[in-house]
């Protein structure tokens, strides 16, 4: 809680309409509201109160309407669909809505997901102190830095909005704030970034507090084996047939020693269960983290947080996006063990997996993750930052 001679002040998030962004946000604002601090939301209040709660203060923001990226899409192809059909029409959609809750909410301090543009964007054109929540660690990789090209055409998209949505007169680059970064993960899986940013804290994930409540038949689970969790996320019900088909049959050839639970959200299994593989649309994945033995993921950085967050080792197999980034951070941390997705078969598939549950190496590396990600602080470390930016940026004369 805020001490007796202590300001509550007002943060307001702005977040994408995506599920793994939002669920850091939620700790966060969680252990700010405990504290005694006010949370306003900007974005699409279904999505926010589903996992922030019924009675989270949400201002509505206008967002895309389903965009579905063709599944071939890979590489370049891949992060120009990411830019120019989401990321930029989506900051353009937002932007009122932010500037409208703005100034209903009036924050100290606008937190704001580094794939929610419009929250920086409004936040340097209005004046409003502002963090960056960096979801995911691979705009911190050198991923791009090989590719000066890409940059520049980025920095020429970036500056674009700037110009109709933000200050002109600014140019430092709207995924990182100057005043301060909050980067959920650590060096023990992110390694050194190549570029050194002072204003970054490297906070470690922050696991929601509150969770939608979904149904899961517990009593199916049998304590004597090693349970696989497999799930591709939430945007990628239109790739995964195979592999999860794939991921099934190299889990009922290793029945004696292990059952799989599946994420099957476009019903690829057709529903199908028996005693050794269960499917089902939607997972209690914080629940079901705390009894797996390993978990064969698209390397996510949600899922794989949340994953090592609990200790558990990884097949991941990456489809695009940041995912190639995050699945080379796993290996290299030794936690983890990488397929490719689009050959990934019933073999490489079971190969991996006898790895990860039978070479004690990589739960070891993951427990090596687990324990610098505890000791990052998560949401409470998070939380103190914003409160030290919102003191400092105190300007008395706005209330």
């Amino acid at each position: 809680m805020s001490g007796p001679g202590e300001r509550r002040r007002r943060f307001l998030f702005v977040v994408p309409p995506l599920v793994g962004h939002i669920n850091p946000a939620v700790g966060v604002a969680a252990e700010l509201v405990g504290r005694g601090h006010r949370v306003g939301w900007a974005g699409c209040p279904e999505l926010i109160r589903e996992w922030a709660g019924p009675d989270a203060r949400t201002y509505p923001c206008a967002t895309l309407r389903e965009v579905r990226r063709p599944p071939a899409l890979r590489g370049f192809a891949a992060l120009r669909f990411l830019w120019e059909d989401f990321l930029g029409p989506l900051a353009t959609a937002m932007a009122p809505g932010v500037r409208e809750a703005v100034a209903a909410f009036r924050p100290d301090v606008l937190v704001a997901d580094q794939q929610a543009l419009a929250g920086a964007l409004t936040a340097e054109r209005l004046g409003v102190p502002w963090a960056t929540s960096a979801t995911t660690p691979a705009e911190f990789s050198a991923a791009l830095t090989a590719t000066p090209k890409v940059e520049e055409w980025i920095a020429g998209l970036l500056g674009g909005l700037r110009t109709s949505l933000g200050d002109p007169a600014y140019t430092h680059d709207p995924r990182f704030s100057p005043h301060l970064v909050l980067v959920f993960t650590t060096g023990a899986l992110a390694g050194e970034p190549p570029v050194h940013r002072p204003q970054s804290r490297y906070v470690g994930p922050a696991p929601a507090t509150r969770t939608p409540g979904v149904p899961f038949p517990w009593e199916w689970l049998d304590p004597g084996r090693a349970t696989v969790l497999v799930s591709l996320g939430t945007a990628n019900t239109d790739t995964g047939d195979r592999f999860l088909t794939e991921c099934a049959v190299a889990v009922r050839a290793r029945a004696r020693t292990a059952q799989a639970v599946i994420a099957d959200p476009g019903g690829a299994l057709g529903g199908m269960s028996d005693d050794d593989v269960l499917t089902v649309p939607r997972l209690p994945q914080l629940a079901l983290m705390e009894r797996a033995s390993a978990v064969v993921c698209h390397a996510g950085h949600n899922t794989v947080a949340e994953s090592l967050w609990h200790g558990v080792p990884l097949v991941v197999a990456p489809i695009r996006d940041d995912q190639p980034v995050v699945a080379t951070q796993v290996t290299a941390a030794g936690a983890g063990v990488r397929v490719r997705f689009g050959r990934g078969d019933r073999h490489t598939i079971g190969a991996a997996l006898d790895d990860v549950l039978t070479d004690p190496r990589y739960r070891a590396a993951a427990h090596r993750v687990r324990d610098s990600f505890h000791a990052a602080g998560g949401s409470r470390a998070a939380a103190a930052h914003l409160e030290r930016l919102a003191a400092r940026a105190a300007r008395p004369e706005r209330r």
